[in-house]
């Protein structure tokens, strides 16, 4: 029992010198390798390095310094650990990476056409005792490839509606897309994201669905890409959209003034998506006169005469609807001049004045003769009342002035009475 107890005492004492070993070797292997991004003040030997951004085909510049050096070389290396210049030499056969400078406290290479392969953590070294490293990251953007709208095919009618999709590939990290009415931003669906197979770029979808009006036809819908490796606006692309419409119809007379006996034409005008062809001319509640002829959109008359006059209505059709409109038509006679405008203006307001004094003087009238009537009668009125009093004005009592009343009224035959 004891043999055992001193075996597993020999093993686990065992077992902690290999642990203190292993733990030993781990401080040593920590002691030897100085790894930052930052001064150290203290440690002037520890290189310092600086991150960098860089698209798609472009020249990234990787710069490595110390503040001072015991006689150490500097070394630049690649993602996969691969030496790139130990001081002023090439270690790697790769014609891309150039030096730019190399001196005792600086290493600076440059690699040209940068790859999307090129992404990564490069380290520079000094040989110093510990070594001590510094790591710079290189970010690669992949740059997205002009945006392709698709959905353009066909014209849409009036009220209908378009999707239209806009597609861009080859971007790292994913760009954004942008709808565009012209000038005006639009906002379509949110983008759908996918990685590319077997790259390291993604490709980016957005959709727009628009609800189209007659506004619309020619307006130029534009999917622009955002993203970091390209100027705003250096990646987009533009398509008009095509809407179907019936037409909004106008007529244009040759003369505002037609007169008989001249030759005139009606022209008829159809705005439509697209033009109308076909043209109907009608003569509201008549015939179209004998000497007018339908000549397409033309209405053309040989000899104008008044019995022309009338209201004419043209119809214009172009497949996708119709339109139409009327227009009244007025013949002059020949040899007589339009009224001056402002000559009858004139006059009507001298007319007006005229006819105004004339009322006012005519209301004055009235209103005398109102009054002095007036006051005549009146006057008359009192008369015929102290008349018709006299008999009852010296009767002791009530009864015998009615009874005077009435027999001075009936006996006198020269009392007479006037009414005006």
């Amino acid at each position: 029992m004891s043999g055992m107890r001193a075996r597993q005492s020999m093993t686990f004492s065992a077992f902690q010198r290999t642990a203190l070993r292993a733990l030993a070797a781990l401080m040593m292997l920590l002691a030897t390798s100085v790894r930052s991004n930052l001064v150290n003040d203290e440690d002037p030997f520890l290189p310092v390095t600086q991150d960098e951004t860089v698209a798609v085909g472009g020249v990234v510049t990787l710069t490595c310094s110390v503040k001072e050096n015991d006689n150490s070389s500097l070394q630049w290396s690649n993602t996969a650990q691969q030496t790139l210049y130990f001081g002023e030499k090439r270690a790697l056969r790769d014609n891309r990476i150039q030096l730019v400078k190399s001196t005792a406290t600086e290493l600076i290479i440059s690699i040209a056409d940068v790859q999307l392969s090129d992404d990564g953590e490069y380290t520079c070294s000094i040989f110093t005792m510990p070594v001590r490293t510094a790591r710079a990251t290189v970010t690669v953007l992949g740059v997205p490839g002009k945006p392709v709208i698709t959905g353009f095919d066909d014209a849409v009618v009036e009220g209908g509606k378009v999707t239209l999709t806009c597609t861009s590939s080859g971007s790292k990290p994913p760009a954004k897309l942008h709808w565009y009415r012209d000038q005006e931003e639009i906002q379509g669906r949110p983008d759908v994201v996918e990685s590319n197979p077997d790259e390291l770029t993604y490709t980016v979808t957005s959709e727009l669905t628009l609800t189209v009006n007659r506004s619309d036809n020619n307006a130029l819908i534009a999917c622009a890409v955002d993203h970091a490796s390209i100027a705003n606006g250096d990646k987009r692309t533009e398509q008009p959209l095509s809407v179907l419409f019936s037409p909004s119809v106008s007529i244009y007379p040759e003369s505002d003034l037609p007169r008989e006996g001249e030759k005139f034409f009606l022209q008829c005008v159809g705005n439509g998506n697209p033009e109308p062809t076909a043209f109907v001319w009608r003569r509201k509640d008549a015939e179209l006169p004998p000497l007018a002829k339908v000549d397409g959109a033309f209405l053309r008359f040989e000899s104008l005469n008044k019995s022309d006059n009338g209201v004419y209505e043209c119809q214009a059709d172009n497949g996708i609807g119709m339109g139409d409109i009327t227009h009244t038509l007025l013949v002059q006679e020949a040899g007589v001049k339009p009224a001056d405008p402002t000559a009858m203006s004139t006059s009507s307001g001298v007319d007006h004045a005229v006819i105004g004094g004339v009322v006012a003087v005519i209301v004055f009238i009235m209103l005398c003769l109102l009054i002095v009537l007036g006051r005549y009668l009146i006057r008359h009125k009192g008369t015929y009342l102290t008349h018709e009093a006299k008999g009852s004005d010296d009767a002791p009592d009530a009864d015998t002035a009615i009874i005077n009343a009435e027999g001075g009224h009936s006996g006198v035959d020269d009392k007479k009475e006037y009414f005006i």
